[in-house]
Formats: structure tokens, sequence, C-alpha cells
């Protein structure tokens, strides 16, 4: 494996330091120094976790620790690193800055699972280190953010796996819609409507004490300093423009990523962008649009929906025929039809060159071979392009344009401001 420490040598020569007096660094503890029980089988990848809420402890611990082995947590909520300790398997040092983690030569990849707003950063800075990065969706709060990420992908040639597990599991559903496209099951696609569901609408919240094992400004990083409220932090971050992009961003990063998916939009995206929001213009309160109806028109035609009503899903309309694929469902007379018409053995191997038998195995199958995997960080910065101008479309009422070669909205510099955001002092995002 490229650029690796062999964890082994690692102990070895930790040890040998501090028994010559010599000042062993800071994330040398207890445990990593005389961890040779712990000593990783069939050369394991070393794994440290950035971020490891509810998230992270429900979905993403298991399967890290079915392909790694975890040495580090990171958390600015003590609590949420004591927790992830746990259930890393009791033996992980713990840190509240992720720095800390991308210092330590003996850790290769690295899981971020925070808040929206900080996944840029830390990606960033964690390929520059050297580290092969799993990060959840969305990965991007603006459309800058994705061109940096791409550029340092590039780069530094890391394995960067997104969190869209709609490519891989839920039954390979949606790996079956996309191949019944490919097959011409529906023949020329001309619509695609993703529905992704309302945000709710609350507050005012009044500012509260800030928990003594939360470290609040560290939490808000590059988002402007405010009182705290817990209906700003964890879960519900996702209500605020300041740290997310609401259901736009959360829905929208897996729907919009199928949908791009299946009309061959991977390295492109729409020419025009124009919906209808309502917002809840709360002070101190959820900002994002809690109903939304949203149309985005490509060069060859094809016209993308983005909605909050209808059911939750990606609603394919072709010249032949109409597919709805959900995570519960895969609906139509072209599925239908397949009972007499299978489709083609390889159908679903050639999407992406096999089928994965799990997000993270791919993952982890890819820090081995250095294969980007499924979920690729450029196709998903496409997506989340998408998902960040219907945003823009709808917080500024108009329509809006865009040119998918240049990565650039045209003719209106107040919407081209939006494609970024400034930082605060100190957590700038930097390529």
């Amino acid at each position: 494996m490229s650029q690796r420490t062999n964890r082994r040598t690692f102990l070895t020569r930790s040890t040998a330091l501090a028994a010559a007096g010599v000042a062993v660094p800071y994330w040398v503890t207890a445990r990593t120094a005389g961890a040779d029980e712990a000593e990783s089988k069939n050369d394991r990848p070393i794994v440290g976790c950035i971020g490891t809420g509810d998230r992270w402890k429900g979905g993403i611990a298991g399967p890290l620790r079915q392909h790694g082995d975890i040495v580090a947590v990171c958390d600015v909520d003590r609590k949420h690193a004591e927790e992830g300790r746990e259930r890393a398997g009791g033996k992980a040092d713990i840190y509240e800055d992720y720095r800390k983690i991308l210092d330590r030569d003996d850790i290769e990849v690295v899981s971020i699972v925070t808040p929206d707003h900080w996944h840029s950063k830390i990606a960033i800075e964690a390929m520059k280190a050297g580290k092969d990065v799993f990060c959840e969706k969305p990965l991007t709060l603006t459309i800058d953010e994705g061109k940096l990420i791409c550029k340092v992908l590039k780069d530094t040639g890391r394995v960067f796996q997104v969190g869209t597990q709609q490519r891989t599991e839920m039954d390979q559903r949606f790996l079956k819609a996309v191949a019944m496209i490919r097959d011409g099951r529906i023949g020329k696609i001309n619509k695609v409507t993703c529905a992704i569901g309302s945000a709710p609408s609350e507050g005012p919240f009044e500012p509260m004490p800030v928990p003594p094992e939360l470290n609040w400004e560290m939490w808000l990083g590059q988002a402007p300093l405010v009182d705290y409220t817990k209906k700003r932090c964890h879960y519900e971050f996702r209500w605020w423009y300041e740290y997310s992009g609401g259901k736009m961003t959360d829905w929208g990063a897996h729907h919009v990523d199928i949908a791009s998916w299946g009309i061959g939009a991977d390295n492109t995206g729409p020419i025009s962008i124009e919906g209808t929001a309502t917002h809840p213009n709360i002070p101190n309160g959820y900002n994002v649009a809690t109903n939304f109806h949203v149309t985005c028109k490509y060069a060859d035609g094809v016209e993308l929906t983005i909605r909050d009503d209808t059911d939750n899903g990606v609603t394919f309309e072709g010249e032949k025929g109409t597919i709805f694929v959900s995570r519960g469902k895969l609906l139509g007379k072209p599925v239908d039809e397949l009972k007499d018409n299978p489709l083609p053995e390889d159908a679903i191997t050639k999407l992406y060159g096999g089928v994965p038998t799990s997000h993270m195995a791919n993952f982890f199958d890819c820090v081995k071979s250095r294969k980007q995997p499924i979920s690729d960080v450029y196709s998903h910065h496409r997506a989340m392009t998408t998902c960040h101008l219907a945003n823009i479309a709808i917080r500024l009422g108009r329509k809006i344009h865009w040119n998918p070669e240049t990565e650039q909205i045209e003719n209106d510099s107040e919407a081209q401001a939006m494609q970024s955001r400034v930082a605060r002092k100190g957590y700038e995002v930097v390529a």
C-alpha cells in the first residue's frame, strides 16, 4: 500500500524512542506504545474516526471495524468521543482536535462523520496528510468547496469514498434502475423527478448554556460565532443554511446523485435552474426551505425536478416507459417486463466494473487496489453542485444560468458570490 507505515515498525520505533529518553509525539499513548497484543491481523488498515455522533455509531462504526482497526476517535463533544471509543472496542485514543488524528503517521484511513460544514476542510487536510478518506454525505457546503476537493484528490491520488450508500446497498434497487436505463428499457429519458421530503419549521430558539462536554466554538468552525442552542447542534444542524442545505442537500445528496447517474450527467450539470420555495424567516430559527419545487434543465433537453411532495424516491420518465425507485420499491411496467425479458447478466456489473458487496467493503477494497470507489468524489461533486444551485435559485427567487464546462454561474454576480462562503478566521478551507 502506498505511503504506508507498517504498524509493527511504528510501534517498535516509538517504544525505542521512549526507552532512550527521547520525547515521543503527543499522539503516542499508553495504548499505542504497548499495543503488541493488538497487532493488526492480515495487515488491516489503521483507522482514525473524526466525528462519532449518532450517524457514526448507527451506521459507520460497525462496517469500519469489520474492515480496519480503529485506533483513535475524535469529537468536539466529549460524550460522543467516549461513546465512540466504546463502540470502537474500548481501546481507541480520544481527541477533541481532528488535527491530532491527521498528525499520526500510523493512521492510514480516516472517516469523517461531522456536521456538513466541516466535511470539506477536514477532507482536504486529510488527503494532504496522506490519508484515504471515507466521508459522509453531503460532501460539501458550497460549489467551490467541491472544486477544491476534486483538485486535491487529483493532486494527492488518495482513495475517497462518499457515503451515498444507495449506489451499493438498498437491495441494489438503484443499481438495477440505472442498469435498466443503460439497457434502453425506458428509451430516451425526458424527465426525472427527485422527491426528497420537506424540512421542519421551528423557532425562535433561546440561547442556552453550552454543555460542559461540548467545544461549541470549534463545533461552529467556519460558521459565524453565535450563542449556543441545542436546536443548532448535532442532528438539527441540517435545518440551518449556516451548517447545511436542508433537505436539498440531505436527501438530495442521495436522490439527485442517482438521477444524475441515470441520465449520464456524472461529469456535467444543468444549464438553467429555477424554482419556488417557502422559507420560515423566523429570527434565530430554522432557516432552510421547508417546501420547494425546482426545475433543472440540461443541454440535451432532459428536465430534472426536485420537490418536497409526492412519494420519496426517483422517477425516470422515458419515451418507452416510466420507472420509480426508492429504498423500498422498484416499480413500473418496464420493471414488470423483466420477468419475461431479464437484463443481461452483466448489466449491473458493468456500471462500475463489478457489484460491491457493501459500501464499506468497496471502499477498503479500493484502499488496497487504489481504484476510486463507486461513490466517487467527482460524480458526487456534480450532483451536489445541482443541489447547491437549486438552493441558490430558491433563495434568490429567480432563474440562474450555469455553465457546466467552466463550472460558473453566468451573468449574475449575486448568485456567483453564493458559490462560496467566507469562513470565520482560523477555519478557512484551503486546497
